[in-house]
């Protein structure tokens, strides 16, 4: 269902929804990204075992959610996204419910086995972020993912001539510190050189809820 043209955005889901979201679209909807994204949720998944199911929080065209597919034929997977071109690439691929709309108004999902963001917590509007890891947290059942540009501290970085667009900071940490429930599972460090299966420079953590 399209996202209703009446839901109040932030500024920084506007940016998103808008222009800038269609070209961050057609820059980043090549098959090709699919590779590094197996092997990355490959050594996510040999620590979690099997998933009955998985949401996305922005969830772009669905790239992320095509490795967890070929990884997990039997996973049922979600995906959350503002964009109306990227979700309607995500929904056409045909492998995962696609909801258009803001992960901040989209009303509680069912809890899924694992819930995470790659690539998404960095462009969120700081002020928003206790919010977004509450949802985070509340939308899993077990695990939680997140897969982002990483530093101790938080810091802004100038993002294609646009200012207050994208933050590092510790957002695993921050996580473990508001939700004293998760854990550390599993952290590690992927790179754009990497010979074989090359991706952006994130660092993931994978977090699960105390039974």
């Amino acid at each position: 269902m399209p996202l209703d043209e009446s839901t109040p955005l932030g500024a920084h889901e506007a940016f998103w929804r808008g222009a800038f979201g269609d070209a961050y679209v057609e820059r980043n909807r090549d098959a090709r990204f699919v590779a590094g994204n197996l092997a990355l949720f490959s050594k996510v998944l040999a620590r979690t075992g099997p998933l009955d199911s998985a949401l996305e929080f922005g969830c772009n065209v669905g790239l992320n959610l095509q490795a967890l597919a070929a990884l997990q034929p039997g996973c049922r997977l979600t995906g959350i996204e503002i964009n109306a071109s990227a979700a309607s690439a995500a929904r056409a691929w045909g492998g995962a419910t696609v909801i258009e709309d803001s992960f901040l108004a989209v009303p509680p999902c069912a809890p899924h086995t694992l819930a995470f963001t790659k690539g998404v917590l960095i462009h969120v509007d700081p002020e928003r972020l206790p919010e977004v890891y509450d949802r985070l947290v509340a939308a899993s059942q077990r695990y939680v993912l997140v897969a982002e540009y990483y530093n101790p501290t938080p810091a802004t970085v100038s993002y294609r001539g646009h200012d207050e667009r994208l933050y590092k900071r510790d957002f695993a940490g921050e996580l473990m510190e508001r939700h004293p429930g998760l854990t550390l599972v599993d952290y590690g460090f992927c790179y754009r050189r990497d010979p074989t299966f090359p991706i952006d420079d994130v660092t993931w953590f994978l977090l699960e809820k105390r039974a």
